[in-house]
């Protein structure tokens, strides 16, 4: 792989990472359910992680950051579960088409340690879509699991606290 194909991919690769994060948050907005939504956290997390090792390697590459950009949707299914449940399937499916167009380009990267990191992400991003998942099979111990008997409180509140 040449030195402008390295670019080429690194800089898509980070573009379309970006626009995943930004549905991830996107997401996690619309989902209020407790158990997932702090999944959601961690995965927004997580992502924001990878988003910054991309621009580490893309500087370290001589190319600008691209701004942040691209334009989010989110499925429109009603409201409540069905909404969510909507959301949900649809990040488990962006996560795995990510990972599905990005895994065959990644094993062409003559640079170890930037293959090395974009299998890192790709494999992370395929836990995500697990996560997900797992969501969808209404599995509430994603992170783990909590004591007998002690609730959640039904729900995330709809705005944060703000001083």
């Amino acid at each position: 792989m040449t030195a402008a194909e390295l670019r080429t991919l690194m800089d898509g690769f980070y573009r379309e990472k970006q626009v995943l994060l930004l549905r991830h948050a996107a997401g996690a907005e619309r989902v209020s359910s407790y158990d997932f939504n702090n999944t959601y956290q961690y995965v927004v997390n997580r992502a924001e992680a990878q988003v910054a090792w991309l621009r580490a390697a893309l500087e370290d590459l001589g190319l600008p950051v691209p701004p942040r950009e691209g334009s989010v949707t989110l499925p429109r299914a009603g409201r409540g579960a069905a909404a969510e449940r909507a959301v949900i399937e649809d990040d488990a499916r962006r996560a795995r088409d990510f990972a599905g167009r990005w895994t065959p380009r990644v094993a062409e990267v003559t640079h170890a340690r930037h293959r090395r990191m974009l299998e890192v992400v790709l494999g992370e991003t395929l836990e995500q879509a697990r996560f997900f998942d797992q969501m969808l099979e209404g599995r509430d111990d994603l992170l783990g699991r909590r004591h007998a008997n002690i609730g959640t409180g039904g729900g995330v509140l709809a705005t944060r606290w703000r001083e």
